[in-house]
């Protein structure tokens, strides 16, 4: 039986944290003073809980941290990952999500064994506020050399997240178009949300989606093109076509209703939305003993209290009881 929730959402999406440590302290994220809260499992364990999930109808994994290219054998486990097949016997489609810090040297191997597309986090094209967002000196560079590793290596899609905070990084939106044109890569913008480890988050700090569209006109405009309802962003093209901006915009356009997203913590709890205030112990079901079955009869039992949708924003708000950092992006 595949897995659907009790809204009637079908969960194809899976989201692996491999590791609770990063290499950077980005002001949006962390406070610069804890590191890793939580431990990491071995790669088996990813890989039986993979199994498990694509054998119930996950058709993508992505793998995630912290920065999942700290942790040796990340390749390794790709390979692994790239032997599975999906419940119609087809690949699972294979994506990871990096800082990009280390990834000029591992972009080739990872497409060597299996990996299809990588998504970078970057939320300047300016090296020196680069440095300050990140707290990391010289960073830029190396992140710009993991992009076009990455590019060469044919991890296509290439997409460039950029999460935006009113008074610090919203004059960076022309240049990265400029950049997205210049590089060939998808930038996708995110709404800053409170998920941040010092609990700053206030509305105000938020450049939703419609001030996006608006400052971008002022380069060029932008014409709105399809995306599977199930997709994060609202897709663009620039007027003559070239390149592809995204907007993830949770705050100010929530896409909740067609979630087909779950989350394994690096430490193996399941959570089935950023917001969760709880998760859910499948490693600690592994260690007991459990088989596969039970496995997957666990994960039936925890999908079905997955949440209609989250209330950033609402008087009731109760915020998530991990931080992006520790969930995995």
């Amino acid at each position: 039986m595949l897995l659907h929730d009790k809204f009637g959402r079908a969960i194809t999406d899976l989201r692996i944290s491999v590791t609770d440590r990063c290499n950077y302290k980005c002001v949006y994220c962390r406070t610069g003073n804890e590191g890793a809260l939580y431990g990491d499992l071995p790669f088996a364990d990813y890989l039986r809980i993979a199994r498990v999930l694509v054998g119930m109808g996950i058709r993508k994994i992505r793998i995630t941290g912290g920065e999942p290219l700290l942790r040796g054998g990340v390749v390794a486990f790709v390979r692994d990952l790239a032997k599975l097949r999906n419940v119609d016997g087809e690949p699972v489609e294979l994506a990871l999500t990096t800082n990009g810090h280390l990834l000029a040297d591992l972009a080739q191997p990872l497409k060597e064994a299996g990996l299809n597309r990588v998504t970078v986090s970057m939320d300047a094209v300016d090296p020196d506020r680069f440095a300050r967002i990140t707290r990391v000196p010289n960073g830029y560079d190396n992140v710009l050399a993991g992009i076009r590793a990455a590019r060469r290596a044919g991890l296509w899609p290439l997409k460039v997240n950029c999460v935006l905070m009113r008074g610090f990084n919203e004059d960076q939106i022309i240049p990265f178009g400029m950049f997205a044109r210049e590089e060939g890569v998808t930038v996708r913008f995110i709404e800053f949300m409170p998920l941040e480890e010092d609990r700053t988050w206030s509305p105000s700090t938020v450049v939703t989606l419609d001030e996006i569209l608006a400052r971008m006109r002022e380069y060029r405009p932008l014409v709105e093109i399809p995306h599977a309802r199930s997709e994060t962003a609202r897709r663009y093209r620039f007027d003559d076509g070239v390149c592809e901006i995204g907007i993830i915009a949770p705050v100010s356009h929530p896409f909740c209703g067609h979630c087909s997203r779950i989350r394994i913590t690096s430490d193996g709890k399941i959570r089935t939305c950023l917001f969760s205030v709880w998760d859910h112990n499948l490693h600690a079901q592994m260690q007991r003993g459990a088989s596969d079955e039970e496995l997957a009869n666990f994960i039936r039992s925890v999908v079905q209290k997955k949440e209609e949708r989250h209330h950033i924003g609402e008087p009731d708000f109760v915020p998530a009881s991990r931080t992006m950092v520790h969930i995995g992006g």
